[in-house]
């Protein structure tokens, strides 16, 4: 094992009941060195994070930190060996305060008390070294995903870890909160610690990383340097075909208006929103955390309640009170977090699918389920997504992120009504290869005519699929641009409050 190295993995193979979920892999971390690993959905990544980690040990292989080979029988091992991991979902206490969380489990005692001003103060210093911007007494329930984020980074630090894998940990953040996690990750590679960054997003990759590890179906590929290997090169080793087009925007003909709505306001939320979708064309909407766009579209399709505005379809006036208003009225939407808001996940993808039309199909005054019709339909849909599922029948929650998300979208397709679909963050938490799958479909769903509404936080996508795009910044539209113009440094100035002040004050 060379000096540099702090961390180095052999020949790992981890097998469960009739799966190889690693085979043979290896890995090598250097001192003070971000290296990012990436890879499908199931190419192995969660299963070696736990292997290095002590949750799942190995059949077989050799791990050695600081040149000493190393086994850890549990998490406990690993942490008192200096390696700590913060995961996509932090695991934390809401009830109790922020030093509570990071000094649990190593709490300061002397004769048997818990030291509290000790620790208050030492939970400052490390919130301090990370530019938090909360107190270590408030309630971490309190705080924001990104803030959780700091949080957990702090817990690590305080255990004195050498070595810090971070999971995911950009998917639920927006444009902001990453480039301020971007500069949390390089101060402490200058302060030499290790970290290995685990992420589906390419401008993780060749923002944070000198190198990456690249595995597929729980085999090692191999290791890169970031500014060497190409985006093409990169997507072909995870994936293992090339994908000439990332964002395979057809060109369409873009019809007659099919949806606008106008004067959208709620308290406190977002003012006077309005925006318009033609027939065949993909809208996007962008814009910093707190820009108001989740909630504008919620309120739109009546899951909650604007104090004013008005909806049109194919320029008539609607009244939403309630979802099903929307859904009557050709207005589909696929929130956000699919897991806990478009699917039921003990549920068969089949049930899944014609939820929303189960009344409809049912036969007879007395509602007697149609079971034929709903099993045709579902699985007609599902094959129209390529769903990659061995039957309808399969619980939701069996299924890769990106495979959820197609049963989401066959479920809209299941109501033949729809006119307008609105994605709300469509590719979050998807690998590369669900990305492009994803893109395909709405690409073919625009070519159908159908009018497509994407809120997304991933200038790439933006940029890539949208022949329109507004930008909102706290709870106002405020420009919208032809993707012939659009350019990520202007969307990025549109959706911050400062350059629409200058702009503001220019006019002025």
């Amino acid at each position: 094992m060379s000096d540099d190295l702090i961390l180095e993995l052999k020949g790992i193979t981890k097998i469960f009941p009739g799966v190889k979920a690693l085979d043979q892999v290896q890995f090598q971390l250097r001192r003070g060195e971000v290296h990012a690993l990436m890879g499908e959905n199931g190419a192995g990544k969660s299963t070696f994070i736990k292997v290095i980690t002590g949750v799942h040990q190995a059949e077989e292989g050799h791990m050695y930190l600081n040149g000493q080979e190393v086994h850890f029988k549990g998490p406990k091992d690993a942490l008192e060996a200096g390696i700590a991991a913060v995961y996509q979902h932090p695991t934390t206490y809401p009830e109790l305060t922020v030093t509570e969380n990071i000094f649990m489990g190593h709490e300061f005692k002397k004769n048997g008390l818990i030291q509290w001003r000790a620790m208050n103060q030492e939970a400052r210093k490390l919130l301090d070294r990370l530019d938090a911007d909360f107190k270590p007494t408030e309630e971490m329930g309190a705080l924001s995903v990104a803030q959780q984020q700091m949080v957990e980074i702090a817990k690590a630090l305080s255990t004195n870890a050498k070595i810090i894998i971070l999971d995911e940990p950009t998917a639920a953040l927006a444009a902001n909160e990453s480039q301020r996690l971007y500069r949390i990750v390089d101060q402490l590679r200058d302060e030499g610690v290790s970290i290995i960054f685990i992420s589906h997003r390419m401008e993780d990759m060749y923002r944070v990383a000198s190198r990456v590890t690249v595995f597929r179906d729980a085999h090692y590929i191999g290791t890169y340097d970031v500014d060497k290997i190409t985006t093409a090169d990169l997507i072909k080793a995870m994936v293992g075909r090339e994908i000439s087009d990332m964002y395979p925007k057809p060109d369409v003909k873009i019809g007659k208006e099919v949806f606008r709505f106008e004067g959208m306001t709620r308290t406190g939320y977002f003012k006077d929103v309005a925006m318009t979708v033609h027939a065949g064309e993909i809208v996007g909407v962008t814009g910093l955390v707190g820009a108001g766009r989740t909630e504008t579209m919620e309120a739109v399709c009546g899951i909650t309640k604007a104090d004013s505005g008005h909806v049109y379809v194919d320029g008539k006036e609607i009244q939403i009170r309630k979802p099903s208003d929307a859904m009557k009225a050709g207005i589909v939407l696929l929130p956000e977090n699919r897991q806990t808001q478009g699917l039921i996940l003990r549920w068969g993808l089949g049930d899944n699918v014609i939820l929303p039309i189960q009344d409809e199909l049912a036969k007879g005054p007395f509602k007697i389920k149609n079971e034929k019709k709903e099993r045709e339909l579902s699985k007609k849909y599902l094959e129209e997504v390529d769903t990659k599922a061995v039957t309808i029948f399969d619980p939701a929650s069996s299924l890769s992120g990106g495979n959820q998300q197609k049963v989401v979208v066959a479920k809209a397709l299941a109501q033949d009504n729809m006119k307008v679909l609105i994605m709300d963050e469509p590719t979050k938490g998807v690998d590369v290869g669900a990305k492009a799958e994803i893109y395909a479909i709405m690409g073919d769903l625009a070519k159908k005519g159908y009018g497509i509404l994407m809120i997304s936080s991933e200038m790439p996508e933006i940029l890539g699929m949208s022949d329109r795009i507004y930008t909102m910044c706290k709870g106002r539209v405020t420009g919208c641009l032809d993707r012939r113009d659009a350019t990520q440094e202007l969307l990025l100035e549109m959706s911050m409050e400062k350059g629409n002040n200058e702009k503001k004050e220019a006019a002025e």
